[in-house]
């Protein structure tokens, strides 16, 4: 069944929390759904997201849209668009004016799993229903209390693994905060670290043998380096000791399928564009690399992260999105289940698109309370 019409509805709201990293931070959401409809009246989700200025107003976003999207959608089948490979030449190897790739992949493969009545998880391949999940705070700029309480409520709620930010200019900061999280979740917990590119190789070689000084040992280390640092990533890969290398977050397909043939990371970070996760996965798979699900929207990755079998891990950031979907993936005992309806699991709630729908572009001023965040309630 072809694809005959597109809904998008615009959405803004405060955060519950200021999220961030050493680079950057944010206290607010700017998101917009992406529908695409068939004939038969079904419909594919996709969510757009812009992470630090809001997004312009329900209908440029619309006029965008219907320019330079919809005609390579109307009248085709998802299943075909989903499977579709096509060569970029010359200028028409260009981003959309506004963001809305990984959405059109998410929405498309959403509604080609709906055709033929399966998850997407299952439609993809996988062969399991859940995959072990971290618990990921975004928490660089959270005081020592709320960093331990994020902390210990994720540990209350069966996570093991656990994922901090560093990166501080005091690296005794960063130690600091590995202490909290300790006295947060317990000894025996896998610790994870991202420093979103804040150091040099040497650097990271100094400050991870500072963290095991002071009783930490480190699972990973993300994204230590600058992404195309190739001779940094490798010199880490084999002088890092037990600390495993994760990068390739920053990095477009081409780029990460580069990365593995350079021998320089152990694993792969790959987030929530469908299509390319799917194929970058193959070819890990192919070479033996081990792929980590980075943070994708309502982590709708979960389908991705269960079919692709070097997923070893899917990250969880306790973002308040929740509220604009009917369901939201299940999430027991530090393990992620993919949805047994068919699609990927998501489907968008008419209380948000009547509660939370904001056409038009608000000050921050205006945003007032964040929504309640269910999952993050300690115990």
């Amino acid at each position: 069944m072809r694809i005959v019409d597109f809904r998008i509805t615009r959405f803004q709201f405060a955060r519950d929390r200021v999220i961030g990293d050493s680079q950057v931070r944010a206290d607010d959401v700017n998101v917009a759904a992406i529908e695409l409809i068939d004939g038969h009246g079904r419909t594919g989700l996709g969510f757009v997201q812009s992470l630090f200025f809001p997004l312009p107003a329900e209908e440029e976003l619309k006029r965008v849209f219907r320019a330079e999207a919809w005609p390579g959608l109307e009248g085709q089948s998802a299943g075909a668009l989903a499977h579709r490979v096509t060569r970029s030449r010359g200028g028409n190897t260009r981003r959309l004016s506004i963001p809305f790739e990984e959405a059109l992949q998410q929405a498309v493969w959403d509604l080609f799993a709906k055709t033929t009545g399966q998850p997407l998880w299952e439609l993809l391949g996988a062969r399991r229903r859940s995959v072990p999940a971290y618990a990921s705070g975004l928490d660089f700029h959270l005081s020592d209390e709320q960093f331990q309480s994020l902390f210990a409520a994720a540990a209350d709620q069966g996570f093991k693994a656990f994922k901090i930010k560093v990166g501080h200019p005091d690296v005794a900061r960063d130690i600091q905060r590995l202490n909290l999280l300790k006295q947060a979740v317990g000894e025996g917990a896998t610790v994870m670290v991202d420093a979103n590119e804040g150091w040099t190789a040497r650097q990271t070689l100094r400050n991870l043998g500072l963290f095991r000084q002071a009783g930490h040992e480190i699972f990973w280390v993300e994204d230590p380096v600058l992404r195309d640092d190739i001779d940094g990533l490798k010199l880490l890969r084999t002088s890092a000791g037990p600390t495993l290398i994760n990068s390739g977050e920053y990095l477009d397909a081409s780029a990460k399928r580069l990365l593995m043939q350079a021998g320089a990371t152990d694993m792969l970070n790959v987030h929530g564009h469908v299509t390319d996760v799917m194929r970058v996965g193959w070819l890990a798979a192919d070479m033996g690399v081990p792929v980590t699900l980075g943070n994708s929207f309502l982590e709708v990755g979960a389908n991705m992260a269960l079919a692709l079998p070097e997923v070893q891990w899917v990250e969880y950031s306790f973002q308040n999105f929740e509220h604009l979907i009917e369901r939201p993936l299940e999430i027991r005992d530090g393990l992620i289940w993919g949805s047994e309806a068919p699609g990927h699991g998501l489907v968008l709630s008419e209380a948000a698109r009547r509660d939370w729908h904001r056409p038009d572009v608000l000050e921050r001023s205006a945003l007032g309370e964040a929504p309640m965040q269910c999952r993050l309630q300690k115990g």
